[in-house]
Order: C-alpha cells, then structure tokens, then sequence
C-alpha cells in the first residue's frame, strides 16, 4: 500500500501550529524564568499580575487565567466572534504553559541566576522577542491585553500601535510605582530588545541592499552592475520633476559587504549621479540570480 502524502496546505499548518505553540512556550517560559523572579513588568495582563501579586498577595497565575477569561468574554461581546476566534487558543495556551513552565523555570533559575542584572536582561529580551516572533509571525495573539487594545481601536479610534503603546505604558507605570523606576528601565529594555527581534522574524534580516540610481552616465553604470558587481539591474525612463528632463532610473541589488565600494565607484563614473538605498529583505527571480549567493 501507498502512504498517502500531506498536501502542502497540511503541511504549512502544522508548522503553523507548530511555530505558534514554541512561541507560546517561549513566552511563558521567559515569564516564570526571567520576569517574575526580578518582578520584571513589560506589560500585558502577566505584567499586571505581578503587580497585583506584590501588592495584595494574589496569585499571579491565577490572575492571568481570570483576567484572561473575563476578556475572551468582552471580546466576544463587543468584538464578535471572528475576532474571537483569533485569540480564543491563545488564552487558553499561554496561561496553561505559565503552569507547566513554572517547574522547569526553577530547575533553570539554578543555572541561570547572573550578578549581572543586564545580562538577565539581555536574555530574557532575546527569549521574549523570538518567542513573540514566532507568535505574531502567523497571526496569532495570546489574548489578554490584546482585547483592550482592539477595543480601543474599535470604540477610541486610535491605532492598533497606539493602543500596544498606551497599554503598555500604563501597565509600566503601575511596575515603576510598585517596583520602582529601575525596574521599569529595565523592561523598556527588554521591550526594546524584543521589538527589534520580532521584526527581524518577521520580515528577515536585510543582507543586501536596494539601489534606485539617477544618472546621467547609464550606459557606464549599467557596465559597472554588470561587469564587476555580477548582477543585474532595472532600467526606469524618468522626468525629472523640477527641472523636466528626461533620464534614467536604474534599480539594482548589491550585497551589504560592497555597498561602500559600489558607491564609491558610481561617483567615480558620475560625481552628480543622485541615489537612494533601500534595506532588501526579499529578492525573487531575477536573470543573474546565480551570481547573487545571497538570495
């Protein structure tokens, strides 16, 4: 008998789902391991159950189960279900690994208490940004204070990034007064640390970079892309705004170790040659794809 094969679609789900649970993980493991040991407030409803444990006593934990609950609930009601429907696993998941995490965070903390309060720091940035990577990657939300930020969306009209940010903000402030203003330092690092790292998961490192040049020199530069940088290139018509002359746009991908001597050598050919460099996180196709090892 013939195995049957997964189709694609099967197949990206899985690694879908996959991605997402790691992430989860990731976050709930970095709460237990790094945040609540060093009373570590970078917002969200784990963030506030922190605080809330330091000053009346309650579990953390279960403060993130109720409040979790309470706001599937209000989504649900003024959200509707289809924006439910995308948090709805998460706030289940990512209070249950905050469970499970929990025991294998105190075997760890054993090796991974530092002197250094900057290198917990550091690391718990690391963990908290790859593990968010991997969540919003796909589109998924682990709950909470998500919902208040779709809710101010929805009834405040603000941006979905103001609303991360006045959240945010809020539930810092409540760690700096609690805590104090050292504390909250340190999670705007390790937010910080772990916004660069996000974006960098999802949309890629820049190992290259975008070339529009306006020259008057073309034909010169288009045998400097092609003879010694090895790549091809786009040729734009273009008319220049102010002054409505008619000239050339030319657009390439150059590798980040020849960008300096690339320019350098177009000034060489056109002193006046006028350019914009864009970062280039994706190249697809392209006739000398072969000579770029980097995409």
């Amino acid at each position: 008998m013939k195995k049957a094969k997964l189709s694609k679609d099967k197949i990206d789900l899985i690694v879908v789902g996959i991605s997402f649970v790691l992430g989860t993980f990731g976050l709930a493991l970095c709460y237990n391991l790094f945040l609540v040991p060093n009373n570590l407030v970078i917002g969200g409803m784990s963030g506030l159950g922190i605080v809330i444990h330091e000053i009346t006593g309650f579990n953390a934990q279960a403060f993130i189960y109720i409040s979790s609950f309470i706001l599937l609930i209000v989504s649900y009601i003024f959200l509707g279900k289809d924006e439910t429907k995308r948090i709805v696993i998460g706030t289940f998941l990512y209070p249950l690994l905050i469970t499970f995490t929990k025991p294998i965070a105190d075997v760890l903390l054993v090796y991974l208490t530092f002197r250094e309060i900057l290198v917990t720091i550091v690391l718990a940035g690391l963990l908290y940004g790859f593990s968010n990577g991997l969540v919003y990657k796909f589109g998924y939300s682990t709950g909470g204070s998500d919902v208040l930020v779709r809710l101010g969306c929805k009834f405040l009209h603000i941006s979905e990034g103001q609303g991360v940010l006045f959240v945010n903000i809020l539930i810092i402030a409540c760690g700096a007064f609690v805590f104090g203003v050292e504390n909250a330092v340190y999670a705007i690092i390790i937010i910080v640390i772990g916004s660069t790292l996000v974006d960098k998961i999802m949309i890629g490192m820049s190992d290259s970079k975008k070339f529009m040049i306006y020259t008057r020199e073309a034909k010169k530069i288009r045998h400097l892309i092609e003879d010694e940088f090895k790549t091809g290139f786009t040729i734009f018509p273009t008319v220049g705004g102010y002054s409505h002359i008619h000239g050339t746009m030319i657009m390439c991908v150059i590798r980040n170790r020849d960008i300096n001597l690339f320019k350098e050598r177009i000034l060489e050919i056109d002193s006046q040659a006028f350019f914009v460099i864009n970062d280039c996180y994706q190249v697809q196709g392209g006739i000398k794809r072969s000579n770029l090892p980097f995409m």
